[in-house]
């Protein structure tokens, strides 16, 4: 039976682009590749049809040949046989050529098919754990030393690791000598996999460990003492490397990620590096002006002068007294927001001073606002009428 043309076979016009020729053979061999489509024979030979058009067409002077003789140049004494780079059809010794030709295609199609991509380092890394924390205002403030408790694999103490009974280092894996990986023929392309034996260690153990079961670790909870720097935010995030679970059989532990959360605090609000504080004020002392003492949040005192007509929502800042800021020696600032408070519970005589203070007033030029609001809705209201 004739063979189909490369061109067609590949889906592509004859006057395509190398890229666009690499883009149609990506596509096409994903589809037909032998281990998506097992046991399925016309999908094999759709791939080595792929396979054996894209190897001519990829190359200018096979696809020139190609395009000048058609099949008949690759043919036994035909003009291309054993020639353009050595080029001998695809059984044999030939195949070993083609096949590490498409390294490049298959390590970016199928990844560890290709032998290539990814490495061992890390094969049987721990896993990486996080651990919430909630910590006070005053601990974000100045920082503290803590212990924490966290559940987590950890070394086996009875092999060192090693997942073999008494420490026996592990020998070489029978199945693929070592290499940590195996190699399969697929018609005349050559996969090579991860060795299922050792998991691509390289190693086996023949004793395991009775205390892990050969794993190398155990379950079992760890005490971590940990520094929370001075001016951590709610969400900071602290990496202690090398403290997550420990490795299979000797490989590296992974990472422990502290995620910090700052607990609401009953009298100070947070915004960044800066403090508010409500503080609610005599309305005598609003009125006649005077001074308050106020907390700060390292512990201290502040004083604050109040000045005569304070009213609720004015603002008085204390440079300084604020947050410490993470890897930083400078302080936010401090606000302190007034809430003038209205007497409440008032015997009869001061009852009898407020209202004699009332009948004093003559305009409301001692309460402005309340005047000028008063004001605007007579003036409202007139309008209405009209």
């Amino acid at each position: 039976m004739a063979k189909q043309d490369y061109y067609e076979t590949l889906g592509v016009e004859r006057g395509a682009g190398a890229d666009d020729i690499k883009r149609a053979y990506r596509k096409m061999a994903m589809k037909y590749h032998p281990d998506r489509n097992p046991g399925d024979k016309a999908a094999e030979q759709k791939f080595k049809d792929l396979s054996e058009a894209y190897e001519v067409l990829k190359d200018d002077q096979k696809r020139a040949a190609y395009d000048q003789y058609g099949h008949a140049a690759f043919e036994q004494g035909g003009p291309g046989a054993g020639g353009f780079g050595g080029f001998g059809g695809f059984g044999g010794a030939g195949g070993a050529g083609f096949a590490s030709g498409f390294a490049d295609i298959f390590d970016e199609m199928f990844g560890d098919f290709g032998g290539r991509a990814g490495g061992r380092g890390n094969r049987g890394r721990g896993a990486d754990l996080r651990y919430n924390m909630d910590v006070s205002l005053e601990d974000a403030f100045a920082g503290k030393k803590t212990q924490i408790r966290v559940p987590t694999s950890v070394e086996c103490d009875a092999c060192k690791g090693t997942g073999a009974e008494g420490g026996a280092q592990p020998v070489n894996c029978g199945t693929c000598h070592g290499s940590g990986r195996v190699r399969s023929q697929s018609g005349f392309f050559t996969v090579e996999r991860t060795c299922p034996s050792c998991g691509g260690a390289g190693k086996v153990i023949k004793d395991p460990c009775r205390s892990c079961g050969g794993q190398g670790r155990v379950q079992r909870e760890k005490t971590l003492s940990v520094t929370i720097p001075a001016g951590v935010e709610d969400g900071t995030r602290i990496r202690l490397a090398g403290e997550g679970e420990a490795g299979l059989r000797g490989a590296p532990s992974g990472d422990l990620y502290i995620f910090l959360s700052v607990k609401p605090h009953r009298l100070f609000q947070r915004e960044g590096a800066n403090i508010f504080c409500r503080v609610p004020i005599p309305m005598t002392t609003a009125a006649l002006g005077g001074s308050i003492e106020v907390p700060a949040v390292d512990g201290s005192r502040a004083r604050v002068s109040i000045p005569k007509g304070t009213q609720t929502g004015n603002q008085f800042r204390l440079r300084g007294k604020g947050m410490s800021v993470l890897r930083s020696n400078t302080r936010g600032d401090m606000f302190v927001q007034a809430v003038v408070e209205t007497p409440v519970n008032l015997n009869k005589r001061q009852e009898e001073l407020l209202k004699e203070f009332e009948n004093a007033t003559e305009g409301g030029s001692h309460s402005p606002e309340s005047a000028g609001f008063f004001k605007k809705v007579k003036e409202l209201w007139e309008d209405l009428k009209d």
